[in-house]
């Protein structure tokens, strides 16, 4: 039986600790809720705290930038330029045209290309980028830039018109800032091994970084009504398409299946390399989702999306303000890596540096990276001498912040 003092005694001393207890508790939960797993649910590896804050600093190389891709001195004169100024990241188109930019047995068998882009000393292009950008501490995150989109007269087009979907009054292209193109159907499965086998060949061959996809792996809500997409809607709903394509239904079940997609992908992707980033740099949401059937904010939340950019391509300062804020990049930054598409400039509108340096103010003010559209027009295709240019872009990163390679 306990005396009363050793009662006493007990009561006097939880009295005194209870707090302290409460105020450990409360501190613990907050350290808790500031790291995320390093590895999350399915074994992927993931991301310790700084991992939302690390800051995308980033360039697109396009086709547009193919003489200095081809040139390993031009390579290695524009990698130790970007490092100089603190980038971090460089998206090389790989996939365009419904051409691939490197040797591709794939594509070889496949029968879709009868050439292969070799740099001036017959090297592999993508190969030395990735060396010489490793050397210099940079990532490369190879870009699918096409996507689900081709040419109608390229060989893909020609060789598999079965492989292509229609509008619903049987038309076959759309105009697109490429041109006029036509659409790989997303929902037929020799379509999805087909990129699927391209994007792994790209992840397994080199040493990437990860893969990147953009606003072409989607698909115009226009287009869905080929023989394929109709018979497996009216299975699967009991009822043929609406006449109108941007019927909320409609559009939902396409988008759907365009995730289910990208899901199988993410995990192929994984599967061989576990730690590549799996990038999208699609347009905003409302327009992604409504006009292209890219519910990409779907992606982000069932985890399959390793860093966000988003294109916000505007010269007006308010308009791209505007969307910077938007609830959805809000929502991804507290997750992953988010940055922000910044044109820089094309052959026929060059853009001036003081409207990229506001744009990137206001992308880190709201700690937002930014990937610049596209190489050449940095410091090359300018309104400003290039001197002037080169001095204006090195301002915009005062320190390195420098991303972990994949091993």
């Amino acid at each position: 039986m306990k005396s009363p003092f050793i009662v006493q005694s007990w009561r006097r001393l939880l009295k005194f600790l209870f707090p302290i207890l409460i105020l450990i508790s409360f501190f613990t939960v907050l350290l808790v809720d500031s790291f995320t797993p390093a590895i999350t649910e399915g074994g992927r590896l993931g991301a310790i705290a700084q991992i939302p804050r690390q800051e995308i600093r980033g360039v697109w190389m396009t086709t547009n930038d193919f003489d200095t891709l081809k040139n390993r001195d031009k390579v290695q004169d524009a990698v130790s330029q970007l490092r100089r100024m603190n980038f971090n990241t460089i998206y090389p188109v790989v996939w365009n045209s419904g051409y691939v930019m490197y040797p591709s047995a794939i594509a070889q068998r496949a029968n879709i290309q009868p050439f292969v882009y070799k740099g001036l000393d017959g090297h592999d292009i993508l190969a030395d980028l990735i060396t010489q950008a490793h050397r210099q501490g940079l990532l490369v995150i190879p870009w699918f830039e096409f996507g689900f989109m081709a040419p109608p007269t390229s060989e893909l087009v020609l060789n598999y018109p079965d492989w292509f979907t229609q509008k619903r009054d049987g038309s076959q292209t759309s105009i697109s800032a490429a041109g006029e193109v036509m659409w790989l159907n997303p929902f037929l499965p020799k379509v999805q091994q087909f990129i699927t086998n391209l994007v792994l060949e790209t992840v397994t061959q080199y040493d990437a970084d990860g893969i990147q996809f953009d606003d072409h792996m989607s698909l115009p809500h226009e287009f869905g009504y080929d023989k394929y997409t109709v018979a497996l809607y009216t299975k699967e709903t009991k009822n043929p398409p609406p006449t109108n394509s941007q019927d909320a239904a409609w559009v939902k079940w396409r988008a759907d299946k365009i995730t289910a997609f990208m899901v199988q992908l993410n995990q192929a992707v994984k599967q061989r390399k576990p730690q590549a980033i799996f990038s999208v740099s699609p347009n905003y949401y409302d327009f992604a989702y409504k006009f292209h059937l890219q519910d990409w904010l779907s992606w982000i939340r069932q985890n399959i999306v390793d860093e966000l950019i988003v294109q916000i391509y505007r010269p007006n300062l308010q308009s791209f303000v505007a969307n910077l804020s938007r609830a959805e990049i809000q929502e991804a930054q507290k997750i992953i890596p988010t940055g922000i598409g910044v044109m820089t400039g094309l052959r026929n509108n060059p853009v001036p540096m003081q409207q990229i340096k506001s744009q990137v103010r206001a992308a880190q003010e709201r700690g937002l990276g930014v990937t610049f559209f596209y190489y050449e027009s940095l410091w090359n295709d300018a309104l400003e001498p290039l001197n002037e240019r080169q001095a204006g872009f090195a301002t915009l990163f005062r320190s390195p912040a420098l991303r972990a390679k994949v091993e």
